[in-house]
């Protein structure tokens, strides 16, 4: 098989063998909306099947995998948002790396871009340890919480308008969720900044008529029912990034430094 059964043991597995399963974006819809929990939508998130061309090729990476980890199971499923189930950060990525969070089942994990997301995240006191390797190896979020806004990993990184589109009720809804005690919520990226947007306002948070541009440590006031809430910008900590030293360690701590404070 080219990807983890549910509940069949794989650490920090949502789902069970009874988890229903979202064949087209209008399940995902119907899905997402009755979720009453974060539980029950992450266990419904790490199931989903809407895309035909995000399954064959999250799978197909699973089955042939990189060399470097012939060896290993891949996760080869969605991967769903994860961390304190009430956070006061809310930290939002683009979507799951092939050999990172697809091959681990844990957002962020196993990668790069990961590698520099939570060193930074433990420097700054928002994670118990600064890797984050595999799913059941200890790390765990103080605090935060992190999601992808599109959860399957996308062919080149590029997930299609309509895979977008058929993924923004997950988003959307685990927003919701947590909102009730977000104080910060952190956009790695120009995408997530834009996917963010028509996803807080469907959340319910109030939102400046006129959405400001992404940049490294933009500010943005917005308010869910009254609460005061801060959007921040972040460079997202891709190799591409890294490498350049279009972001650097003390970038990514700064940003995370100032969303601790606002979170307090």
């Amino acid at each position: 098989m080219s990807f983890v059964p549910p509940g069949t043991g794989w650490p920090g597995d949502p789902a069970t063998a009874d988890t229903p399963v979202a064949q087209d974006p209008a399940d995902v819809r119907r899905l997402a909306a009755t979720s009453s929990t974060l539980a029950e939508l992450t266990a419904r998130q790490s199931v989903c099947r809407a895309c035909p061309r995000l399954v064959e090729w999250r799978e197909e990476v699973a089955r042939v995998r990189r060399r470097a980890f012939a060896d290993e199971t891949y996760w080869g499923r969605p991967v769903p948002g994860w961390g304190d189930e009430r956070p006061r950060i809310l930290i939002v990525g683009l979507a799951p790396a092939a050999h990172g969070g697809n091959r681990t089942g844990r957002i962020f994990t196993g990668d790069r871009s990961g590698d520099w997301l939570f060193a930074s995240l433990h420097r700054c006191g928002l994670a118990v340890q600064e890797t984050s390797t595999h799913a059941g190896d200890g790390q765990r979020l103080i605090g935060a919480r992190v999601v992808a806004s599109v959860r399957c990993a996308p062919p080149a990184n590029k997930p299609t308008p309509e895979e977008k589109a058929a993924c923004f009720p997950w988003l959307t809804r685990e927003i919701e969720l947590t909102a009730p005690s977000v104080r910060v919520i952190v956009a790695l990226g120009g995408y997530a900044w834009q996917a963010g947007w028509p996803a807080l306002k469907e959340a319910g948070y109030t939102l400046p008529r006129v959405r400001p541009p992404f940049g490294h440590g933009a500010e943005v006031a917005i308010a869910h029912e009254g609460t005061p809430v801060t959007l921040l910008g972040c460079y997202h900590p891709s190799q591409q990034n890294t490498f350049t030293g279009r972001v650097t360690a003390q970038m990514l701590d700064d940003v995370f430094l100032r969303a601790r404070e606002l979170s307090v």
